[in-house]
């Protein structure tokens, strides 16, 4: 099950598009998988036979699980060994980790239409029965937007009981897990999400010497020629720009190994609210204008709401641009996103009096650029150039 976003820590089969003996080629397309922010089509890591399905669909399972094995040493054309009745899922035996499919609800081909885990923890917790649920997605599948409209209509009604459960609130959040039986009065576990997304920047701050550094950066150029447009496409065009003069910050560290790359993919952190976050990458950004950022960033974060990602999406970033500003923070440290050697934030554009011009005061549109480095890969001097490059493409903008 490959890893799908920082906060993903299970995934559902869907549906194979491969049954045992087929032959697949590179890339090409053998299973569907959902999880709770992504639903897509996973392609074949190397050409083979289809040789084991380990997981069927309708099951979920944790991220790095083992789904199917191909076997590269066999070729196109040779006689298949069948072992057995064939069959698009074969049977396999319940392995430790690996939960049941739910009951079917409407897919018409006679295999259990998937639930993801947010949906089948919600509907646990509120005791509804989810064949009496219309499912809008694939297959007939319930996703949380119906079970949320089902919930609003029926009054958050538990089937059976007469009355209605306790109303979700922010403090009963739908990704929680049951409470321990003593848990102390307001006390609530972590959702696998927000665990997941802790081990992962717990795993970071333990690899990389955190570092930051921050400058001031006067946004009038771009406040003058940005219209409609927000402020992080042409942050990103200065960040290329910049990169292009300083290109070490544009690289991955993996264990003593440096990588320095050519070309620039920007990996963009989208907000999924009480979902938690997923980083899409701009891949090639080096050759987007910022009206082609804006598109492209727009379209990534639409997707990344509504769960339409592909894996390709979702890995290979070079640097990392997070955008707090937009919700209206000042200041900030970030952590790096793994295995990339630095992460910029960009912070909110307030108006506040500066001296310009050597002695005179004016009201400017101001923001802070803050980074924090990898002190493995890096040092001060080298993240202070890259950061003032970036002011001074921000600054300079011409268009």
């Amino acid at each position: 099950m490959p890893q799908m976003g920082v906060s993903v820590a299970e995934g559902t089969i869907v549906a194979w598009r491969k049954r045992v003996g087929d032959w697949i080629e590179t890339d090409e397309p053998i299973v569907e998988i959902s999880t709770d922010k992504v639903e897509t089509e996973i392609p074949a890591p190397s050409s083979g036979r289809l040789v084991e399905i380990l997981v069927e669909e309708g099951q979920t399972v944790d991220v790095g699980v083992v789904l199917a094995r191909i076997d590269g040493g066999a070729r196109p054309g040779e006689a298949h060994v069948d072992e057995g009745p064939q069959s698009p899922v074969p049977s396999a035996q319940e392995a430790p980790g690996v939960q049941s499919p739910m009951p079917s609800n409407g897919g018409g081909n006679g295999h259990a239409a998937p639930i993801s885990p947010v949906v089948r923890r919600m509907a646990d917790e509120h005791q509804v029965d989810l064949s009496q649920v219309q499912g809008t997605g694939r297959r007939g599948r319930v996703t949380k937007k119906d079970l949320l409209a089902f919930l609003e209509e029926t009054g958050h009604r538990a089937p059976g009981t007469g009355h209605s459960p306790e109303p979700l609130l922010h403090s009963e959040s739908p990704y929680r897990e049951e409470e321990p039986q003593a848990a102390p009065a307001g006390s609530q576990p972590l959702s696998v999400m927000r665990r997941q997304i802790g081990e992962h920047m717990v795993r970071s701050l333990h690899t990389a010497a955190h570092c930051t550094t921050v400058v001031e950066a006067d946004m009038s150029a771009i406040e003058a020629a940005r219209g409609r447009l927000s402020y992080l496409p042409f942050v990103a065009r200065a960040v290329i720009a910049a990169l292009r003069e300083y290109p070490t910050l544009n690289a991955t560290l993996e264990g003593d190994r440096l990588t320095v790359h050519d070309e620039v993919h920007i990996g963009i952190a989208v907000s999924l609210g009480e979902d938690g976050l997923i980083v899409p990458v701009v891949k090639n950004a080096h050759e987007l204008s910022h009206e082609g950022l804006a598109t492209r960033i727009r379209d990534l974060a639409e997707r990344a709401r509504s769960k339409r990602l592909t894996p390709d999406e979702v890995s290979g970033g070079t640097f990392t641009i997070t955008n707090p500003g937009a919700f209206g923070a000042l200041l900030a440290t970030p952590i790096i996103n793994q295995p990339q050697v630095a992460i910029l934030d960009l912070e909110a554009v307030t108006k506040r009096p500066v001296v310009v011009n050597g002695d005179s005061i004016a009201i400017r549109p101001m923001t802070y650029l803050c980074m924090s480095w990898d002190h493995r890969a890096l040092d001060g001097a080298l993240a202070a150039q890259f950061l003032s490059a970036v002011r001074r493409h921000i600054e300079g903008w011409d268009g």
